[in-house]
C-alpha cells in the first residue's frame, strides 16, 4: 500500500513529539507500506515567524513572506528525516519545491495547480520514505508560495491524489470526527465514516478537524482520508464517497460557530439591482457573507438581512456607509451565532427540520434567521443559547446513542 501521512503542529509541537511521529511512520514502512509524510511547522513556529516580520513592518511583502514562512515547515521536514534515517529507515527530506507542487501566483493564499510526482516516485522506488514541508510550493517562474490556512492538508491531499495512494492519513491532536464539539457535549460519539459532503458542512460550520478546501480537494480526486490523532492508537474517521456509507445516518453531527454577525437593513429601496450591488462591495473587500435573508416591506420597500464573520464587521460596517442613501435604518448584531444540523439522511427522510424548531421552542431559543440545503440546516439565534441549542438538538436526534 502507498499511505500518505499528515502531522499537524501540534503532532510535530517539540524534538520529542517529532520522535513519536517518526516511530509511527517507521511502523508503517516496516509493516510493508510505501510511505509519504507530510508535515506543517512546529506548533507556534509559524506565529512566531510573523512576529519576527511584524518587529520591522506592519506591512512586509506577500511574497517576502511565503519565503519566511516556508521555512517552519522545512526544519520539520529536515529533523523527521534526520530522526528517520538515524534509525536506519532511508528517507529524504523534500520542500514542496523538490517535491513538484506548483501553484499559481497569488502569494500566502496560493492554489495548487499541478504536481510533478516524478522526484517522489522515484524516491520511493529507491524504498526511501519522503518526508515533504507542507504548505507551500513554487511557481512556474520559480517563486515559493505558500498555500494558507489548513495548507498542510491541502499538500497532503493534493499528493496523495497525484501519486494514486491509498490512503491519506491526517494526523491532529484530536482522534477523528465527533457528533458536535466533545467539551460541548461530553456525549459526542467519534464518527466511523462521514461523508465529503457533510464533512466539508462541518467544517465550513467551524468543526476544527480539517479545513474544507482540503475536503472539496479529496472529493475533487477521490482520495479516501482517515483523520486520526497522533497521541494515540485509535481507529481514527474515514472521510469518503457517500456510497461507500452503508448505513446513512439521518443526521451525523451539530456544528456551532460564534464568529458570526447579523446584519439588518430595514426599508431598502426596493429597486432592481440593489442586493447584487451591496453584495458585490462586500465581496470585493474579500467578506464573506454567509446566509441571507430578503423579506418585502411596505411602500415599495424591502428588509435585507445577512450574516457576515464578526471579525469583519467594522469592515462591513464601512462599506454599507456607501449605500446609506439606499436604506431607512442599519442595525448590527455581534452576539449571534449559528448552529447547524448535518447529515446525507435529510435527503430521503421528512421531518428532520419540524424537529429541530421543536427542539428550540422546548428550550425558548428564539430563531432568528434560517437557511437549508439538501443536507444542512443552519439556524441564527442569540450567541449565549450556542452551546445549549448544541447539547439540545444532540440529544434530540439521539447522537449519544
Amino acid at each position: 500500500m502507498l499511505i500518505v501521512q499528515k502531522y499537524g503542529g501540534t503532532s510535530v509541537g517539540n524534538l520529542e513529539r517529532i520522535e513519536n511521529v517518526a516511530k509511527r511512520v517507521a511502523k508503517a514502512k516496516k509493516e510493508g507500506n510505501d510511505v509519504v509524510v507530510v508535515v506543517s511547522a512546529m506548533s507556534g513556529e509559524t506565529n512566531k515567524l510573523i512576529d519576527y516580520a511584524k518587529h520591522f513592518s506592519p506591512t512586509p511583502s506577500k511574497r517576502d513572506m511565503d519565503l519566511l514562512l516556508s521555512s517552519g515547515e522545512r526544519v520539520t521536514a529536515a529533523l523527521l528525516s534526520i530522526a528517520l534515517n538515524e534509525m536506519g529507515l532511508p528517507t529524504v527530506a523534500m520542500t514542496g519545491r523538490q517535491a513538484g507542487i506548483v501553484t499559481d501566483k497569488s502569494h500566502t493564499v496560493a492554489r495548487i495547480e499541478k504536481i510533478d510526482p516524478k522526484p517522489m516516485k522515484k524516491a520511493l522506488d529507491e524504498g526511501k520514505i519522503v518526508v515533504v514541508a507542507g504548505f507551500q510550493g513554487i511557481t512556474e517562474d520559480g517563486q515559493v508560495t505558500t498555500l494558507g490556512r489548513g495548507g498542510s492538508d491541502l499538500s497532503a491531499v493534493a499528493i496523495a491524489g497525484a501519486l494514486g495512494a491509498d490512503k491519506c492519513e491526517i494526523y491532529s491532536d484530536v482522534d477523528g470526527v465527533y457528533t458536535t464539539d466533545p467539551r460541548i457535549e461530553p456525549k459526542a460519539k467519534k464518527l466511523d465514516k462521514i461523508s465529503y459532503d457533510e464533512m466539508l458542512e462541518l467544517a465550513s460550520l467551524g468543526a476544527k478537524v480539517l479545513q474544507n478546501r482540503s475536503v472539496e480537494l479529496a472529493k475533487k480526486l477521490g482520495v479516501v482520508i482517515e483523520a486520526k490523532s497522533s497521541f494515540n492508537d485509535n481507529p481514527g474517521t474515514i472521510i469518503t464517497k457517500e456510497e461507500e456509507i452503508m448505513e446513512k445516518p439521518l443526521v451525523s453531527g451539530i456544528a456551532l460557530d460564534k464568529n458570526q454577525a447579523r446584519v439588518s437593513l430595514r426599508g431598502v429601496k426596493d429597486r432592481p439591482g440593489i442586493a447584487a450591488e451591496i453584495f458585490k462591495a462586500l465581496a470585493n473587500e474579500n467578506i464573506n457573507v454567509d446566509m441571507i435573508v430578503q423579506t418585502i416591506g411596505e411602500d415599495d420597500k424591502t428588509n435585507l438581512d445577512f450574516t457576515v464573520p464578526q471579525n469583519e464587521l467594522e469592515l462591513v460596517k464601512k462599506v454599507m456607509d456607501r449605500f446609506k442613501e439606499e436604506y431607512q435604518k442599519i442595525e448590527y448584531d455581534p452576539d449571534v451565532a449559528k448552529v447547524s444540523v448535518v447529515g446525507v439522511g435529510m435527503k430521503s427522510h421528512s421531518g428532520v427540520a419540524s424537529r429541530a424548531f421543536e427542539t428550540m421552542a422546548k428550550e425558548n431559543i428564539n430563531i432568528e434567521m434560517i437557511s437549508t440545503s439538501e443536507i444542512k440546516i443552519s439556524m441564527i439565534i442569540d450567541e449565549k443559547y450556542g452551546e445549549l441549542a448544541v447539547r439540545a438538538l444532540h440529544a434530540a436526534y439521539e447522537l449519544d446513542k
